[in-house]
């Protein structure tokens, strides 16, 4: 049954793509055609409905590229042993790590949120100098004590070598854009502070400039930064399955553990119950 809506259009409309009997059609094109083409090229064409230059394609190429593993270190790899040392399942710890990408990790939507909105009121302001405006937009961050996202990075000082390479090939492709020139420009007055000079912008800053410079909305570049690290969440995946260990656990020595041993009969009789009752009863034996 279909269902439709007030206007007379159907329940569900969608130009992604097309289910035939004998063809896929995505974005227009046939599937078949598409398989050979560069993965990114087809990412790209999924998520903006176009097909990219080679230039586009290239960086987006070294956009999945970029956060292809992240380690032990953060939480979405750790959630996704532990989960598949007790369930061993593939697409159960992919999950996981998917579940664990947010603010403080991985997700560079809030970041690109920033950068997107800071380029509108760019173009909407009195001044076309850069440099001006990326001034005043420090001077406000510092007034509110607002920390400005993708700046900083626990290991790299000065520099995060990774994003240098994803900013030199966005240059070499002639896609070095205006928001992401504006991001770069606002972390130069940023930097000027002695106490900030050591903030780089960081991969995933960089990873939400060049989304926005290349059109990609704050939420598409998430899934491109998630898209780019599954490979290495199922390297960790495969490891940890073959590796033996069975239901991962957070070890004695690595916790403190707050937990008084307490009177449960004495104190449900404090806290109001009657003495008899079932429930202090219980306790009664329990204890």
């Amino acid at each position: 049954m279909t269902i439709n809506g007030d206007n007379g259009k159907k329940y569900w409309q969608t130009g992604v793509s097309r289910i035939e009997p004998e063809h896929v059609y995505i974005r227009g094109y046939d599937l078949e055609s598409l398989i050979g083409m560069p993965f990114a090229a087809t990412v790209f064409l999924q998520l903006r409905g176009r097909l990219p230059s080679p230039n586009e394609a290239r960086v987006v190429d070294a956009i999945l590229t970029a956060i292809l593993d992240y380690g032990l270190e953060k939480s979405g790899t750790a959630a996704s042993r532990f989960v598949v040392s007790s369930n061993p399942n593939m697409q159960a710890g992919l999950a996981a790590a998917v579940l664990a990408a947010g603010e403080h990790s991985l997700a560079p939507e809030f970041a690109a949120s920033y950068i997107a909105e800071q380029y509108e009121a760019f173009q909407q302001a009195d001044t076309d100098d850069m440099t001006e405006f990326a001034k005043s937009v420090v001077e406000d961050a510092t007034a509110r004590r607002f920390r400005i996202p993708g700046f900083g990075h626990p290991v790299f000082r000065f520099e995060d070598p990774r994003s240098q390479k994803l900013k030199q090939i966005a240059v070499e492709a002639g896609l070095w854009q205006g928001p992401a020139a504006l991001y770069e420009a606002i972390h130069a007055e940023f930097v000027k502070n002695p106490k900030l000079a050591h903030f780089p912008i960081n991969d995933v800053g960089m990873l939400a400039a060049l989304c926005v410079a290349l059109g990609f909305t704050p939420r598409e570049s998430t899934a491109l930064a998630v898209i780019g690290t599954l490979p290495g969440v199922a390297a960790h995946i495969t490891e940890e399955m073959s590796s033996g260990h069975l239901i991962r656990k957070i070890q004695s020595t690595e916790a403190e553990y707050d937990v008084p041993a307490r009177d449960l009969a004495a104190d449900l009789l404090e806290a109001g119950w009657v003495p008899g009752s079932p429930v202090e009863s219980a306790a009664s034996v329990r204890g």
